[in-house]
C-alpha cells in the first residue's frame, strides 16, 4: 500500500515523500528579482517536511508575466538568484520545481508595458484586453520556452511544471471559447491542442532526462462555453500518448473568469477590491460577485472529478484541491493518485507535515477564509494567527 511519507519516483528524480507544495504566487519578487524573502519562503516549507516545493510563477517572455513583479526565467540575468534559491531548498532537504509558463490573457499589459496575448484576442470580466497571438508571436514564445527550460536546468531545479491551466496562454488554446482560430492551431480538439503539445515536446527535448517534467492542466474552467471534461480528458490522453510528461497536475477554474472555483470557501471580494487600482476597482464592484462567487469548501473537493482522469489514464497524477488534513492525504493516495499537492494549509503552517509525520497533529488549522489571496501583492501569507 502506498503511504505518504515514503520515497517516490517522479520521472528521473526521487522525492522523499509523496507530498508537493502547490504553486501559490509568492509576491516576493519585486520587479522580477529573486529576493532572500522568496528564498526564505520556500526554505520554510522545505524544512517543514515537504517532498518538493513549487516556485510560482516563472514567465518565459516579458508579456507573459502576470505583472512586472514576476521572475523572467528566460533572462539569464536571473540565474544567480535562482541558483541560490534551489541550493537553499536542497540544503533544507527538499526538491524544488519551477512552474513555467506564459500568462497569455491573464497578463497585466499595463504593468508589463506589453500587450497581453491570447489565441484569438478578447476581453476579461474585469476589462483586461488581449490581442490575438500571431504565428510569429507563437514561434518566438516557443523559443522562449526552450531557453527557459535550459535555464531551469542550469539554475538547479529538479522539475519543471508547465502551466497548461487557469486560462493562461497554453490553457487558452485548449478552450473552445478562447480559441476560435481558423489556422492549424484552431478547430477541433486535436488542432487546439497542437501548440501546447509542441511546447511540451520542445521543453522535453531541452531538458532530456536530467530533470522531471510535469504539467498543470485544467479539468474544467467553470465558464460558459469553456473547457469541460469532454475536452480535458481527451486532451490529457493526447499528452499521455505523446510520452513527454512524468505526471499531470489536475486543477480547475480560470484566473480570468472564475478563480474561486479553484480555491473554494469564502470569497474575499471586499478585501480584493481594495487592492485594485481604478478603473479596475470600479469594474470589480459591478462584476465582483459574478467574478468571485462563494463555493462551499470541503476536503478533497476535486477528488470525484479527478477520479475520472485516474480511470482514463495510466500516467502518474497529482491530486490537489482541499488537501489539508492527514486523512485527506491518505484518501487521495488511496484513490490511486501518485502524489498530492497542498497550498493554503502550508501557508498557514509551513511545518504541518512534520507534525503529521510525528503524530502530533492530524488536521490543519487553515480556515479557508481565502484572505491569503489578497496578500499576493505584499507577500503571500496566512493572515490568521495560530498558536503552536
Amino acid at each position: 500500500m502506498v503511504t505518504a511519507f515514503e520515497p517516490a519516483k517522479l520521472g528521473p528524480i526521487e522525492l522523499k515523500n509523496r507530498i508537493i507544495k502547490a504553486a501559490t504566487f509568492e509576491g516576493r519578487a519585486p520587479k522580477g528579482a529573486v529576493t532572500q524573502d522568496l528564498i526564505d519562503f520556500h526554505v520554510a516549507v522545505a524544512e517543514g517536511g515537504i517532498g518538493m516545493t513549487t516556485v510560482a510563477y516563472l514567465a518565459v517572455a516579458p508579456e507573459g508575466r502576470t505583472d512586472r513583479n514576476c521572475v523572467l526565467l528566460s533572462d539569464t540575468a536571473n540565474l544567480e538568484g535562482l541558483q541560490r534559491l534551489t541550493a537553499s531548498v536542497h540544503d533544507a532537504g527538499a526538491k524544488i520545481s519551477a512552474q513555467v509558463g506564459h500568462s497569455g490573457p491573464v497578463g497585466n499589459s499595463r504593468s508589463n508595458h506589453a500587450p497581453s496575448l491570447s489565441p484569438s484576442g478578447g476581453r476579461s470580466p474585469l476589462g483586461m484586453v488581449s490581442q490575438p497571438a500571431t504565428n510569429e508571436d507563437l514561434d518566438r514564445i516557443l523559443l522562449a520556452f526552450r531557453q527557459s527550460a535550459r535555464n531551469a536546468v542550469e539554475a538547479g531545479f529538479d522539475c519543471i511544471e508547465l502551466h497548461l491551466g487557469h486560462g493562461y496562454l497554453l490553457s487558452s488554446f485548449f478552450s473552445p471559447k478562447a480559441n476560435t482560430r481558423t489556422d492549424h492551431y484552431g478547430g477541433n480538439l486535436e488542432k487546439r491542442s497542437l501548440y501546447p503539445r509542441k511546447v511540451v515536446e520542445a521543453v522535453r527535448e531541452e531538458i532530456g532526462d536530467r530533470i522531471a517534467l510535469t504539467a498543470k492542466i485544467s479539468m474544467r474552467d467553470a465558464t460558459k462555453g469553456g473547457i469541460e471534461l469532454e475536452h480535458s480528458i481527451p486532451t490529457a490522453q493526447l499528452l499521455e500518448q505523446d510520452g513527454h510528461l512524468d505526471a499531470l497536475v489536475l486543477t480547475a477554474g480560470s484566473s480570468l473568469n472564475n478563480p474561486m472555483y479553484l480555491f473554494r470557501g469564502k470569497a474575499p471580494r471586499k478585501e480584493f477590491a481594495e487592492t485594485l487600482p481604478q478603473p479596475l476597482k470600479l469594474g470589480f464592484k459591478v462584476v465582483g460577485r459574478r467574478f468571485m462567487p462563494d463555493y462551499p469548501y470541503e476536503e478533497a473537493y476535486f477528488l470525484d472529478m479527478a477520479s475520472e482522469f485516474r480511470s482514463a489514464l495510466k500516467m502518474p497524477l497529482v491530486l490537489l484541491g482541499g488537501i489539508s488534513n492527514a486523512a485527506t492525504i491518505e484518501q487521495g493516495l488511496g484513490a490511486g493518485f501518485e502524489f498530492v499537492a497542498m497550498g493554503r494549509a502550508l501557508l498557514a503552517e509551513p511545518d504541518l507535515l512534520l507534525r503529521y509525520q510525528d503524530g502530533t497533529a492530524r488536521e490543519s488549522q487553515c480556515s479557508h477564509c481565502n484572505r491569503c489571496m489578497v496578500s499576493i501583492y505584499t507577500g503571500t501569507r496566512c493572515t490568521e494567527s495560530f498558536s503552536a
